[in-house]
């Protein structure tokens, strides 16, 4: 299925709500020098969505091996990673929401509603780690060190609704919140590395659209609330 425009009740505000996250995104640095308390005199830009999909993305081992580094090397790995996670980002339409110390987070289907978040969000992963995969075996490791070919990629996925918007102030940020964000979370620190972990949540989505053979079952049982 392809991304169509959201319906009433998101249609109603879906214009202010991408206008909203380009002024976190594109203003944040004017915001960041305002002296004093941000004056906001608008209605809060925020939305409830039904079904996305959210991904927690971590660096497995990367408190080790960036203290043994110097700072501009810790941040040339995070850059090179990142942004080209954020390239496949745009081209699959995933929304990145914001990284976290190593961790990277997106959603699927927000703010363009789309039936198909499950599926996209999984093939991003998959392109997430494959493009990981080959930049600590060649670039990276020529410029940061061997042991860099030695970092691995965690995905965990859930599948849910979630509260999302601008959380306006000196420092404007996107931000989701719900069970999903946490569940999705708790799901990517209980995987294995180089693995894209799903909940059963997710996995029901995949199968939804007959994805049966993208799944395959853990031999132990987490238990991710």
């Amino acid at each position: 299925a392809s991304p169509h425009n959201a319906t009433t009740p998101h249609g109603r505000r879906l214009d202010a709500f991408r206008i909203g996250h380009r002024h976190s995104v594109n203003n944040n640095n004017d915001l960041n020098f305002m002296k004093g308390p941000v004056k906001i005199t608008a209605p809060p830009i925020a939305d409830y969505f039904e079904s996305v999909t959210v991904v927690f993305a971590d660096i497995v081992n990367f408190t080790q091996w960036s203290s043994a580094r110097q700072p501009v090397d810790v941040f040339e790995l995070l850059e090179t990673i990142y942004n080209s996670f954020d390239a496949i980002a745009m081209r699959m339409q995933v929304f990145k929401v914001e990284t976290i110390g190593d961790c990277y987070v997106a959603v699927c289907g927000l703010p363009t509603i789309r039936d198909d978040h499950a599926m996209v969000m999984f093939q991003f992963c998959k392109k997430c780690l494959q493009k990981m995969q080959s930049l600590v075996a060649t670039t990276l490791m020529e410029d940061l060190g061997p042991d860099t070919a030695d970092l691995k990629m965690r995905f965990g996925l859930h599948s849910g609704p979630v509260t999302a918007g601008v959380l306006r102030g000196q420092k404007s940020r996107f931000q989701l919140f719900g069970d999903t964000v946490n569940t999705a979370a708790r799901v990517e620190t209980s995987g294995a590395p180089n693995r894209i972990h799903i909940s059963q949540a997710t996995a029901d989505e995949l199968l939804r659209f007959g994805k049966s053979r993208w799944i395959r079952h853990r031999d132990d049982r987490v238990t991710a609330k």
